[in-house]
Protein backbone atom coordinates (compact mmCIF):
# COMPACT_ATOMS: atom_id res chain seq x y z
CA UNK A 1 0.00 0.00 0.00
CA UNK A 2 3.20 2.31 0.24
CA UNK A 3 3.40 1.95 -3.35
CA UNK A 4 1.44 5.66 -3.25
CA UNK A 5 1.79 8.52 -1.48
CA UNK A 6 -0.90 9.46 0.82
CA UNK A 7 -2.48 12.42 -1.44
CA UNK A 8 -2.11 10.08 -4.64
CA UNK A 9 -4.44 7.68 -2.47
CA UNK A 10 -6.95 10.16 -1.42
CA UNK A 11 -7.11 11.13 -5.72
CA UNK A 12 -7.50 7.58 -6.54
CA UNK A 13 -10.34 6.49 -3.74
CA UNK A 14 -12.16 10.01 -4.23
CA UNK A 15 -12.12 9.01 -7.88
CA UNK A 16 -13.32 6.08 -7.80
CA UNK A 17 -16.18 7.18 -5.39
CA UNK A 18 -16.92 10.60 -7.38
CA UNK A 19 -17.60 8.01 -10.27
CA UNK A 20 -20.52 5.78 -8.26
CA UNK A 21 -21.90 8.71 -7.12
CA UNK A 22 -22.13 10.14 -10.68
CA UNK A 23 -23.76 6.48 -11.65
CA UNK A 24 -25.96 6.91 -9.05
CA UNK A 25 -27.05 10.55 -10.02
CA UNK A 26 -27.60 9.68 -13.49
CA UNK A 27 -30.14 6.67 -12.70
CA UNK A 28 -31.56 9.13 -10.17
CA UNK A 29 -32.10 11.27 -13.75
CA UNK A 30 -33.73 8.92 -15.76
CA UNK A 31 -36.53 8.13 -12.95
CA UNK A 32 -37.08 11.93 -12.60
CA UNK A 33 -37.47 12.63 -16.35
CA UNK A 34 -38.80 9.28 -17.21
CA UNK A 35 -36.30 9.45 -19.67
CA UNK A 36 -34.54 5.74 -20.01
CA UNK A 37 -32.16 6.70 -22.37
CA UNK A 38 -30.16 8.42 -19.22
CA UNK A 39 -29.93 4.83 -17.52
CA UNK A 40 -28.14 3.22 -20.83
CA UNK A 41 -25.18 5.84 -19.68
CA UNK A 42 -25.77 5.13 -16.52
CA UNK A 43 -24.54 1.30 -17.30
CA UNK A 44 -22.14 2.48 -20.04
CA UNK A 45 -20.05 3.77 -16.97
CA UNK A 46 -19.77 0.81 -14.98
CA UNK A 47 -16.70 -0.74 -16.90
CA UNK A 48 -14.94 2.07 -16.27
CA UNK A 49 -15.75 1.93 -12.96
CA UNK A 50 -14.25 -1.30 -12.83
CA UNK A 51 -11.49 -0.01 -14.36
CA UNK A 52 -11.18 2.65 -11.62
CA UNK A 53 -11.20 0.04 -8.90
CA UNK A 54 -8.82 -2.75 -11.17
CA UNK A 55 -6.05 0.35 -10.64
CA UNK A 56 -6.42 1.03 -6.69
CA UNK A 57 -6.50 -2.86 -6.52
CA UNK A 58 -2.97 -2.97 -8.10
CA UNK A 59 -1.68 -0.27 -6.24
CA UNK A 60 -3.15 -1.79 -2.54
CA UNK A 61 -1.12 -4.66 -3.09
CA UNK A 62 1.97 -2.63 -4.11
CA UNK A 63 1.59 -3.17 -7.88
CA UNK A 64 3.07 -7.26 -7.90
CA UNK A 65 4.14 -9.10 -11.47
CA UNK A 66 1.84 -11.74 -10.11
CA UNK A 67 -1.20 -9.32 -10.11
CA UNK A 68 -0.43 -7.95 -13.61
CA UNK A 69 -3.78 -9.33 -15.13
CA UNK A 70 -5.37 -6.71 -13.18
CA UNK A 71 -3.22 -4.16 -15.49
CA UNK A 72 -4.57 -6.19 -18.34
CA UNK A 73 -8.24 -6.23 -16.79
CA UNK A 74 -8.09 -2.53 -16.58
CA UNK A 75 -7.27 -1.55 -20.11
CA UNK A 76 -9.59 -3.88 -21.58
CA UNK A 77 -12.56 -2.44 -19.06
CA UNK A 78 -11.27 1.05 -19.90
CA UNK A 79 -11.71 0.40 -24.03
CA UNK A 80 -14.98 -0.97 -23.02
CA UNK A 81 -15.89 1.80 -21.10
CA UNK A 82 -15.21 4.56 -23.89
CA UNK A 83 -17.11 2.42 -26.10
CA UNK A 84 -20.37 1.51 -23.82
CA UNK A 85 -20.26 5.61 -22.26
CA UNK A 86 -20.27 6.67 -26.22
CA UNK A 87 -23.20 4.38 -26.77
CA UNK A 88 -24.76 5.79 -23.69
CA UNK A 89 -24.42 9.33 -24.88
CA UNK A 90 -25.20 8.28 -28.41
CA UNK A 91 -28.59 6.87 -26.56
CA UNK A 92 -29.09 10.51 -24.54
CA UNK A 93 -28.76 12.50 -27.72
CA UNK A 94 -30.58 10.21 -29.96
CA UNK A 95 -33.75 10.35 -27.05
CA UNK A 96 -33.10 14.38 -27.16
CA UNK A 97 -34.12 14.26 -31.07
CA UNK A 98 -37.04 12.20 -30.84
CA UNK A 99 -38.66 15.46 -28.39
CA UNK A 100 -37.58 17.85 -30.85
Amino acid sequence: MHALSIPTWIIHVSSVLEWMTAIWLIWRYADATGNEAWRALSFGMLPALVSAMCACTWHLFDNPPELGWIVTLQAAMTVVGNFTMMMGGWQVWRSAQEVN
